[in-house]
């Protein structure tokens, strides 16, 4: 009889390990179809995996995240409470994020806040869990805690595209603020919808205030400088009124006759170089996430001599014929721009 039962055992025991075998090629099959966009494969490869092993943690995590970008998004808030109930000592980072999506798209941004807080409780440092919280934060209007969640986006992760158009819109009346995170995205992204818009926005900004009269006078209007300053609260950070007085001055020069001929481009450069030059003066005494984090990028890029690749990259993003000959002919300082930022020191 103990022969039997070890006999028996054995080959559970070798079933058992060779439906996990199987159930993890499907997994791996799953994940293949979702990177391709065919979620129904996808979805069916999961459920094939799970009813070889049933419960599976990364099945199920593959599912609710597969069954989110469907818009299936009760099924996939039911099988992420899953998970985290019956996996409370996996990597559930992901699934976190994953929850939280699809509670906010339900409308429960609230509970979606919870979810994101949860997950930053255990993964600190994994900065979608931030980016997807200061959405949910926007949508029920909490604007500066949402501010506050991308910029923290950006510090763990300086490449993150997303959160620096979040902060060019939320921060738009504060123009400074706005153009230094617009010119950051569009570093990373000089070619979608999204960038055209930011570049836009971005040179209409660095004209605001500036018209010219009938009689050929220039007119200034720092109406806003004294509100120049980031949603955040405390009115001793973020203070760009200095820095927004000398952009004003400097995009005077655009209407002059003199400056008639020069390319937008070199305008650009004309406007943005006192700029930076001011901020480098100025910063000693200031403080606050755009001072202290995305400034120095912009006044080094500026001490490097680099605003000028830097100015052709950006005007790609609407398709300013300079700017397409420049990315064609210079080669070499497009490339020595792009090195210099990827191995830039972010603080």
């Amino acid at each position: 009889m103990k022969k039997f039962y070890l006999l028996f055992l054995c080959f559970s025991t070798l079933g058992f390990a060779q439906n996990k075998a199987e159930a993890e090629k499907k997994i791996r099959e799953g994940v293949t179809l979702y990177d391709e966009g065919k979620y129904d494969e996808a979805l069916s490869r999961y459920n094939e995996a799970l009813n070889l092993d049933k419960n599976n943690f990364f099945a199920l995590a593959e599912k609710a995240m597969t069954l989110e970008i469907m818009k299936k998004y009760d099924e996939s808030i039911e099988v992420s409470e899953l998970v985290l109930k019956l996996y409370p000592k996996e990597d559930n980072a992901t699934v976190y994020v994953t929850y939280g999506n699809a509670l906010d798209h339900i409308g429960k941004s609230d509970l979606a806040i919870k979810a994101y807080n949860e997950g930053i409780k255990k993964y600190p440092d994994y900065y979608h869990l931030y980016f997807n919280k200061g959405i949910a934060l926007y949508k029920v209007k909490e604007t500066e805690k949402a501010v506050e969640a991308f910029q923290i986006t950006t510090r763990l992760n300086p490449n993150h595209a997303g959160s620096y158009n979040a902060l060019a819109v939320i921060d738009r009346s504060n123009r400074i603020p706005s153009i230094l995170a617009a010119g950051r995205y569009l570093i990373l992204d000089n070619e979608s919808s999204r960038a055209k818009g930011n570049m836009e926005t971005m040179l209409t900004l660095m004209k605001q205030g500036i018209s010219k009269s009938e009689d050929n006078s220039i007119n200034v209007s720092l109406s806003s400088i004294s509100g120049d300053k980031t949603n955040n609260k405390k009115s001793n950070t973020d203070d760009f009124s200095t820095v927004d007085i000398m952009l004003s001055m400097s995009a005077t020069q655009d209407l002059h006759e003199e400056n008639k001929d020069k390319t937008e481009i070199q305008k650009f450069i004309d406007k943005f170089s006192p700029v930076c030059r001011i901020m480098k003066e100025v910063k000693p005494k200031q403080k606050g996430y755009y001072w202290d984090f995305l400034a120095p990028y912009f006044i080094e890029m500026n001490d490097k001599n680099l605003l000028e690749p830097f100015a052709n990259i950006i005007f790609l993003a609407i398709q300013d014929k300079d700017a397409i000959q420049y990315n064609e002919q210079h080669q070499d300082k497009i490339k020595e721009f792009y090195n210099w930022s990827k191995n830039y020191n972010w603080k």
